[in-house]
Parts: structure tokens; C-alpha cells; sequence
């Protein structure tokens, strides 16, 4: 399998409806932060990429037939090199909301904290740390945000990429990726509300799993 999207906005930008609304118009399984915690033992891939290091980008994702959202999404030039023929997606969305939702998500320092001692903390580190600033400081990030999509406008040929906001439905990016509109609501998911129960669900089986590690060596 090979990408044929690639979403280049950033967390918290519509990211989540657009993967599903990726994988109902036919270009799923589509790849996502959500992928990531499901799976702790492709974090550190990530975070060797994010670090310079070789990196089999078709190996990593072989079984997606599209990407979107964080870690993915800060390499979205290597990408769209490495899959020449795909179509790239900058999702977007006002600034200001864009970070009162990080604060209360993604980027809270609550999950953070949390992540700090698990496989996702030195991903996160390397992937959204090191490349956006504090991303707990208003100024720093909202000019992070500017200059990410900015860097994507200028990289990617206007031909081959569409900024989008999910609140604009289907049209567009049907239009774009070639396809017909499906019978049925452009997907809306993932509010901070939302989000929230899916965190605290993550962090506390973290947690299970290494006290039950930590029983298991103390067994031992």
C-alpha cells in the first residue's frame, strides 16, 4: 500500500474528522496520533526520524493509504517526496481556537506530564517539542502555527495541495482528491470534551500495564 493523502496541518486542525472522512471516501486506513497510542512500540520509529536518523518511510507505513495529524505531519515534505503521487492536505483552522483547544488537550501540560515517562515522551519530545517551542506559551506557538503552514504553502506545488477547513464539508476536498461526494454528513469528531475521555483512558492503561510490568519483575 502506498499514501495517496498526506495530511500536512498540525494537531488539533480538524484532524480526526478529516481521517475519518478519509477513510469513508476510500483512502483508509489512514494514519493518526491515535494509531500511535495504540501502539507504544512504533513511537520510538518516530522519534529516530525526528532525530535525523534512516528512516524506511515505506516500511513504517505500509499498511496506510494515507496519513494525517501528529507525528506524520511534521514530515509532510519527506512525504511528499517519498510518495510523489500523492495529494497533500493542509487542514487548518482559526488561530486563536486553534490554541485555547491545544491548551486543553494535546499540548496541556497535564498530558504531557503524564506522557513524560512512557514510550510517547520522547517522541513527543523530538516530533512536536524541539519543532514548535514551549508550546505552552501563546506568542511561540501561534507563530509555530504561521510558520508551519507557511513552510507547507511554499513546498508543496499549488497543484498538489489544498488548504482546508473541515467546516467546509466535502466539497473541496472531494474536488480535490477526484471523488464523488458521499451520501451521508462530513464526520465531526474529537472536541476537547471528547478528547479528554479518550486521554485519561490512555494514560491509566499506561499505567496498568507498567505496574503490572513492574509486579511481573518484582516476581521475578
Amino acid at each position: 500500500m502506498s499514501l495517496a493523502v498526506i495530511g500536512a496541518g498540525l494537531p488539533r486542525t480538524g484532524t480526526l474528522s478529516f481521517k475519518l472522512a478519509l477513510e469513508q471516501l476510500g483512502f483508509g486506513p489512514c494514519h493518526h496520533m491515535v494509531e500511535v497510542l495504540a501502539r507504544p512500540e512504533v513511537a520510538m520509529g518516530w522519534t529516530q526520524a525526528a532525530r535525523g536518523e534512516p528512516t524506511d518511510w515505506e516500511a513504517m507505513l505500509r499498511d496506510y493509504h494515507s496519513s494525517c495529524d501528529a507525528p506524520s505531519c511534521m514530515f509532510y515534505a519527506t512525504l511528499a517526496e517519498t510518495f510523489p503521487d500523492a495529494k497533500i492536505v493542509l487542514t487548518h483552522r482559526d488561530p486563536e481556537r486553534w490554541f485555547e483547544s491545544t491548551q486543553k488537550t494535546v499540548f496541556s501540560k497535564q498530558l504531557t506530564a503524564a506522557l513524560a515517562d512512557t514510550p510517547f515522551g520522547p517522541m513527543l519530545e523530538a516530533v512536536i517539542h524541539d519543532r514548535l517551542g514551549d508550546i505552552n506559551d501563546h506568542d511561540t506557538l501561534i507563530a509555530a502555527f504561521h510558520r508551519h503552514n507557511a513552510a507547507v504553502i511554499r513546498a508543496i506545488p499549488p497543484e498538489r495541495l489544498l488548504v482546508f477547513e473541515v467546516s467546509q464539508g466535502w466539497q473541496p476536498l472531494c474536488d480535490f482528491l477526484g471523488v464523488p461526494i458521499p451520501d451521508a454528513p462530513f464526520p465531526v469528531a474529537n472536541s476537547a470534551a471528547e478528547f479528554q475521555l479518550m486521554a485519561d483512558a490512555q494514560v491509566k492503561g499506561m499505567a496498568a500495564a507498567r505496574a503490572a510490568s513492574g509486579a511481573s519483575g518484582n516476581a521475578e
